[in-house]
Order: C-alpha cells, then sequence, then structure tokens
C-alpha cells in the first residue's frame, strides 16, 4: 500500500515562535508589574453575540443528564464572561486566549486566533489608549501613536464629515469613488461608512507610526458609552498601524437596559438582513443589572500585533499551525 504524503509540517518557523513567545511573555510582564490579575473565562457559552459583522462557530453538546441536545457557541471574545467577573468584583484584569469567529481566512485573518482582554476600572477610553500606547510602542518599536477622530479622519482624507453628512450625501461620496451600483441601493449610512472607512481611511492613516481613531458615531457604539458633552459620537476607539486594525475598545457601557435594547435593534437588523437572531446573553445583563464599576476595556489581536512586530506579510506566518494545517 502506497504511504500518503501528508504535510505535517508548522505553518512557520521555530525561530518565528520563539520570537511569539517572548513577545507574549513581555505582554504578561507588562501586567503582572501593573497588578493586573490574569484570568481564565470559558471558550464556550450558552450565548453568543448579536453584533450584525461578527458569525459565531456553534457545536451540540450531548449533556447525559438531559435527552436534549445543547448548543454551545465558542467565543468570539471574552468580554462578556470578563465583565461577569468586573460585575463580581475582580477588579482590573487581562486574559490572553483562543477567539473565534466563523469569517474569512486570508493574510490578516485565521477562524482561530489569539485575543488579548483587557478592562481597568476607573479608567475612561483616553486612559486606556495611554496605557495602550505604552504596551504596544515597546513591541512595534514605535513612537507615541497619534489621536484623530473619526470625523477628523474621514475629513483629512475623504473632505467628508461622516458625522453630520446625511445617507444623500454619502452615497454621493461614494459614487463618486466608484461605488455608484452599490450606493444607490444601500440605505444604512453605516454600511457606507464602513465601506469608506475600510477602503480609503484605514489604508491612509497610521502608515508611519500607530494611530488610534476614536469618537465612532453613536451607531456604531457597540458596547460603548456615548458622549455626553456629543451624543452624535459615542466613546470608543480603534488601534491602527499599518493601515491595519490591532484593537477595539470602549468606555464601557453600563446600562443594562439600553444594553438590552441595543442587542434588540442588532436582532432586529439580523431578521432584516436574513440572519439567525442570537439568543440575548441574559447571564451577562443581569450582571450589568447588579452594577458593572465604571471602566475601560479593549481588545487587541495578537497575531496581527506579532505579524507587524516580526514584519510578516501573512498571518500563518505567526501561527504554529494556520486553519489550513489545523
Amino acid at each position: 500500500m502506497k504511504k500518503q504524503n501528508v504535510d505535517w509540517q508548522p505553518s512557520t518557523s521555530i525561530k518565528i515562535l520563539q520570537h511569539r513567545a517572548n513577545i507574549i511573555r513581555q505582554i504578561r510582564q507588562f501586567f503582572y508589574a501593573r497588578d493586573v490579575l490574569e484570568v481564565d473565562t470559558p471558550a464556550l457559552s450558552f450565548a453568543s453575540v448579536t453584533d450584525l459583522n461578527l458569525r459565531a462557530f456553534s457545536t451540540q453538546f450531548n449533556d447525559p443528564s438531559s435527552p436534549h441536545e445543547t448548543t454551545l457557541y465558542l467565543q468570539t471574545s471574552p468580554e462578556f464572561a470578563m465583565k461577569r467577573l468586573l460585575c463580581a468584583g475582580s477588579g482590573a484584569i487581562f486574559q490572553l486566549s483562543k477567539a473565534f469567529r466563523n469569517e474569512e481566512a486570508g493574510r490578516w485573518h485565521n477562524p482561530e486566533f489569539t485575543m488579548l482582554e483587557w478592562y481597568r476600572p476607573g479608567f475612561d477610553h483616553f486612559m486606556l489608549m495611554d496605557e495602550m500606547d505604552a504596551l504596544v510602542g515597546p513591541i512595534l518599536g514605535t513612537a507615541e501613536a497619534q489621536r484623530l477622530t473619526y470625523q477628523h479622519a474621514f475629513l483629512q482624507v475623504l473632505d467628508c464629515d461622516p458625522i453630520e453628512s446625511d445617507l444623500v450625501d454619502l452615497q454621493k461620496v461614494c459614487s463618486d469613488l466608484g461605488y455608484a451600483d452599490l450606493a444607490e441601493k444601500e440605505q444604512d449610512k453605516d454600511v457606507l461608512l464602513n465601506l469608506l472607512f475600510s477602503q480609503h481611511v484605514e489604508p491612509a492613516i497610521s502608515q508611519n507610526q500607530p494611530c488610534f481613531v476614536y469618537d465612532f458615531p453613536a451607531s456604531q457604539a457597540a458596547l460603548a458609552k456615548l458622549n455626553p458633552n456629543n451624543p452624535k459620537v459615542a466613546q470608543r476607539f480603534e488601534l491602527y498601524y499599518r493601515g491595519v486594525e490591532l484593537a477595539n475598545g470602549f468606555h464601557e457601557l453600563s446600562d443594562p437596559q439600553e444594553q438590552r435594547q441595543r442587542f434588540l435593534l442588532d436582532n432586529r437588523k439580523r431578521q432584516q438582513q436574513g440572519l439567525p437572531e442570537m439568543t440575548l446573553d441574559e447571564r451577562f445583563l443581569a450582571a450589568l443589572d447588579s452594577g458593572l464599576p465604571a471602566c475601560s476595556g479593549v481588545a487587541l489581536g495578537v497575531d496581527r500585533l506579532i505579524m507587524l512586530a516580526l514584519g510578516c506579510e501573512r498571518i500563518s506566518q505567526v501561527l504554529a499551525f494556520s486553519y489550513s494545517k489545523a
């Protein structure tokens, strides 16, 4: 019988894996030095996110104590579980964990990836940006990050105001840039903003130094508070370097009723787009109801950070085994 030729080799070199281990050690030491507690939350949960842009993997649990199979979800982020710990009095916490998203696989994406997430009670989002700078700068070998509001980034790159422009204004900008077919049919302003941001703003900023973009439109608040001085924008930020999104952070929303309404709105939009509605995470909402301390939190893609630090072109170059070799 002829032996089958199977490619069992890693996706990357042992040398790069050694560099990866050193960066992860550096991350842990950063938080240990600041007395931030490392936690470990479940990868499987009874509920997942309602976000329209995220697709969760699901599986069936054959519980011997139950006559029915139970659907469990691989977590797209440890966020809900970590916030439950905050509500239970954990104080400042961080986690390095695997996250799972049923999305594309390519240069910057792997369906299973490593996420760094941390929460700082008593911090607003600007204080968290300061701490991110202190962590990321030495790893990337870069100077202090630039800061731009979402509005200023659009004005700088496209001479377009994303906050004050209406749908018709954005349709014209998109049409002028070659997206007429999509723009004429699209009735959701955020879809057009996301298109312009990803295709034109992201590649133009942060080429020479990291850049924080903050004050996202209120309609893109996700789990962030709205700005009390300008309710048109949310206290949300993202970190970019060389046109690559590295992190997404919030001055965290603590109002359980407002959070529930945002989840329900997501599900209505899911229904309109023919996507499955997601069961709300009632344990997370109950935790918010008991009281989330004023805090800010952020999730950072560790594999992308390592790619940029080592000058790698594809995410598979920093993974022991990418999904195609798993």
